[in-house]
């Protein structure tokens, strides 16, 4: 069975499942919705959008995260055609990962209120800043900060909140000794600004997530679950693989459970701050695929949030 078919033949009630699948369908999903974010899968959505999104809602996701790639947040689609997929597939479009340049160009206004009001349509939340780019010292970050604050604010006309998505970047110290993730903390308006924790980032390089999440509570609404080979592992990859740029690390996410973070106890403290999203996302596939590892997920997030 080719791919295509395979997601086609990805029901609950009248075919077989595949071994991904058996055991966690939308006949047994949590009662705590949890979503993906499409970059994931972003390459079988660009051949497929409808037949993934069916594949990810027979594994159990009810929310979805998507982003600003080729084709746009909406794969292509109008915002109303997108919506009634997702409706049609029982899924929730909660969230965006934007272009940057809403952030950091006022000239973009326009352009950025219209997408957040069609967001809206769809019932979105939050639109997040994904990556700026390089920052070269304090003073640049501080402006990343103010350009936050004015998105912050034009996103609430419509209904949609505001926030920034991290890498490793934003934890290594600038020329004048601060830590830049502190300086967005500390210079955005937590009235106007969220954050969503990319959990592998934070870990990867050197951070505890239940450190941040206590020294600012009330901040992290979302968190991407995206769990980190352990070090053996990730020894071994760095010894074999290239990074991709001089600044960026090489990959070493995994499947959750499959790596070292503690995401019982990271999901107990940052529930008891006010974190209320939980998005899966994943790089690197080894010895597996997009899909396979996406029901992976999806079934051990079940289980998390159960």
């Amino acid at each position: 069975m080719n791919r295509r078919n395979f997601i086609k033949a990805a029901g609950c009630s009248t075919v077989a499942l595949p071994v991904a699948l058996q055991g966690l369908t939308s006949c047994s999903k949590g009662q705590n919705p949890f979503g993906i974010n499409l970059w994931t899968v972003r390459d079988e959505m660009s051949n497929d959008p409808k037949a993934t999104l069916k594949f990810l809602s027979d594994c159990g996701y009810k929310q979805i995260e998507t982003f600003t790639g080729d084709k746009g947040v909406f794969w292509g689609y109008s915002p109303k055609d997108f919506h009634q997929i997702l409706n049609d597939l029982g899924l929730q479009l909660i969230s965006a990962h934007v272009d940057p340049k809403f952030t950091i160009d006022p000239s973009t206004e326009h352009e950025f209120l219209q997408l957040c009001e069609n967001l809206a349509s769809l019932g979105a939340e939050h639109v997040f800043n994904p990556y700026p780019g390089p920052q070269t010292n304090s003073e640049d970050w501080k402006k990343l900060a103010l350009g936050l604050n004015r998105q912050g604010k034009s996103s609430l006309a419509h209904g949609v909140r505001s926030g920034y998505h991290n890498h490793h970047q934003e934890f290594k110290l600038t020329p004048e000794g601060d830590v830049p993730y502190f300086l967005l903390m500390e210079e955005t308006d937590p009235s106007l600004v969220d954050f969503e924790l990319d959990l592998y980032w934070a870990v990867k390089i050197g951070q505890n997530p239940v450190d941040l999440f206590q020294k600012y509570p009330g901040r992290f609404s979302f968190a991407h679950f995206k769990d980190l080979y352990k070090d053996e592992k990730i020894a071994e990859i760095e010894a074999s693989d290239e990074p991709r740029t001089e600044e960026w690390p090489v990959g070493a996410s995994t499947y959750l459970g499959n790596g070292q973070l503690d995401f019982k106890n990271i999901l107990k403290v940052g529930k008891s701050v006010g974190l209320k999203n939980f998005i899966v996302e994943q790089e690197r596939f080894d010895q597996s695929t997009p899909l396979d590892d996406s029901c992976k997920n999806a079934e051990y997030m079940r289980k998390l949030l159960s």
